[in-house]
């Protein structure tokens, strides 16, 4: 039987020990920015994008949105789905935590 998951209440529980998905913003720091010595400055420069919406996008407090994931992919040869798939696993991560406080006569 599936531990995560209590047939009583019919509520999924996270797993305290699954560790949440890199953010798009931490993978393009840590893999691309850094390596290269690119600051966000830079980016937002090559991307005619205000440097705010780099850093909010980095920092986690907006998502990364379809264009900037295009604009992703063509400077740094990676895909626009590895940045959208990457922002979908952070926002799956997120709502599984926050269903788990819902009410259970809301989840059935």
């Amino acid at each position: 039987m599936n531990k995560n998951f209590d047939l009583k209440e019919m509520k999924w529980k996270p797993n305290p020990y699954i560790k949440p998905p890199a953010t798009p913003g931490e993978i393009l720091r840590e893999e691309s920015l850094k390596p290269f010595g690119i600051t966000q400055r830079q980016l937002a420069k090559h991307h005619g994008c205000g440097v705010s919406t780099i850093h909010r996008m980095m920092n986690g407090r907006s998502p990364l949105t379809a264009q900037l994931a295009v604009k992703l992919d063509a400077a740094f040869k990676t895909s626009p789905e590895f940045w959208m798939n990457a922002q979908q696993a952070v926002e799956l991560h997120t709502t599984k935590r926050k269903l788990q406080k819902l009410p259970a006569k809301l989840m059935s």
